[in-house]
């Protein structure tokens, strides 16, 4: 038994969504004999985020179809969870994290998982509008079903234009509310893709009878006998019977930075997820890492970041050399429409449009920082994502003429 895995060791995990609870288990895969202890203030076994705003939101199924272990799962691997339970502290000096009741727990080595939360912005009225809600956790859907169950008239605005405003206007149209979106800046998804994306999902929307409006800066919210009116500073004003607030997330570095550890747009970490603390490690939305293939540091939102970063940090801590070195992948779904994404578009001054001939809904978006390919948006076209993710690993100049045409078959073969 190695001297970094020793059976009276103690791993501890803050934070049990995919981050956490997948580092739990690849620590064990991995060959961890110590214990593992999981903390989480989510009372809820830990189940899967992105289904929230999507299948979860419109089904009836309890949270028991959407977990991301089993029960007997943890207690097969003796894996202790400690759900409803708040970390209040770390202290890396002694190595020891305080809990809300004051109780103390040591670590051996110990991982940070704290993801984000919603951020709700400081809007005149919101704290007592009726019916608001953020969409991170299956309480919130809870919410928000109910509401809409409880609503006759159904009519629901959705404060940002962003994937999670997106998704969850496609997932209440389909149970029948009025949807209303609103956006501050010029266009939808402005921060994330090319204006020829955000208008093709405009038009989705307003084809399904979603009202999108953009320039819109909710400047307060009215309540009156359980009725909402959204303002904005223009003037105009948005009835609402239920509100959903999805402007952006505020990242959980607090514990780590009351405990002493570099932060710097999230919780600054090496190439083995490790911060400036000893024995302490950082990963998924929390994290901000250096990406090797881009030569930066970022801070990704997504469960291919958190998984890959899980089983990193596991093999580290079992005395393993890796580094973390993955492309960072994506997807949104609305209505009928599947956008994969792939790479990082950040920097990007060309964009290349493929659009194939057999569907109006299945097309591809290149971006190029000059010859370079950066990034790809796959609306309906996994092929598209596929090779895309192959020709940025590989670095290959594209000859983006033959990428734009679509009788030339979508091979790396054919378009270098």
């Amino acid at each position: 038994m190695s001297e970094v895995n020793r059976q009276n060791d103690c791993c501890i995990i803050i934070g049990a969504s995919h981050a956490g609870v997948n580092a739990a288990f690849a620590l064990r895969k991995e060959g961890w004999q110590g214990a593992i202890k999981v903390f989480d203030a989510d009372p809820t076994l830990p189940y899967h985020r992105p289904p929230l705003s999507k299948a979860y939101l419109t089904s009836d199924d309890g949270i028991d179809k959407n977990l991301l272990k089993a029960q007997i799962s943890y207690q097969k691997s003796d894996i202790d969870l400690y759900l409803g339970v708040s970390v209040n502290g770390i202290d890396a000096n002694s190595q020891t994290i305080k809990i809300d009741d004051g109780q103390t727990y040591s670590y051996s080595k110990l991982i940070i998982a704290t993801g984000a939360r919603p951020f709700i912005p400081p809007i005149e009225g919101i704290d007592s509008a009726h019916q608001l809600y953020p969409l991170r956790t299956a309480a919130d859907v809870n919410y928000i079903r109910v509401a809409m169950e409880n609503s006759p008239t159904k009519r629901v605005v959705i404060i940002g234009g962003g994937y999670i405003g997106l998704e969850t206007a496609a997932s209440l149209k389909k149970l029948g509310a009025s949807v209303t979106v609103l956006e501050r800046e010029e266009r939808i998804l402005a921060r994330v893709t090319a204006p020829l994306m955000s208008t093709f999902f405009q038009q989705l929307h307003s084809d399904h009878g979603v009202d999108i409006f953009t320039s819109k800066d909710v400047s307060s919210i009215q309540t009156i006998n359980q009725s909402n009116v959204v303002i904005c500073k223009d003037g105009s004003e948005y009835p609402a019977d239920i509100i959903v607030v999805g402007v952006g997330i505020r990242v959980n570095t607090e514990l780590a930075e009351k405990a002493g550890i570099d932060i710097d747009n999230g919780i600054v970490v090496d190439g083995q997820t490790l911060t400036s603390a000893a024995n302490i490690y950082a990963i998924g939305d929390c994290s901000y890492h250096h990406n090797p293939h881009y030569d930066r540091f970022i801070r990704l939102e997504s469960v291919q970041n958190a998984v890959d970063q899980a089983k990193v940090a596991a093999a580290s801590i079992c005395g393993k050399d890796i580094n973390y070195d993955t492309l960072p992948w994506f997807w949104s779904d609305q209505y009928d429409v599947k956008l994969q994404m792939v790479g990082l578009s950040t920097g990007y001054n060309k964009i290349v449009v493929r659009k194939e001939a057999d569907s109006v809904h299945k097309f591809s978006v290149w971006y190029f920082e000059n010859e370079r390919l950066l990034s790809v948006d796959a609306v309906n076209h996994a092929k598209a994502y596929v090779i895309g993710t192959k020709l940025i690993k590989s670095g290959a100049v594209i000859d983006q003429n033959k990428l734009a045409d679509s009788s030339i078959d979508l091979q790396p073969d054919t378009l270098i």
